[in-house]
């Protein structure tokens, strides 16, 4: 399972924010999916690597 922070509308923030001030600490929302991951060459995985480093991110080879 992978998880990512949401993009979320001006009425479900408000109301995060609104919970937020209610119960004295800050909330971060995520949304889940199940994926497997791929399964990839020594190659791949060295470009894969390469990538991240080079924008500073992580990336995630996952099966169709």
């Amino acid at each position: 399972m992978i998880c990512s922070l949401l993009n979320l509308s001006e009425n479900d923030l408000k109301e995060i924010n609104q919970l937020e001030t209610e119960i004295n600490a800050p909330l971060l929302a995520f949304s889940c999916h199940d994926v497997s991951s791929a399964i990839l060459t020594d190659d791949a995985l060295a470009k894969v690597e390469g990538l991240e480093k080079r924008l500073g991110i992580s990336l995630l080879a996952v099966n169709p």
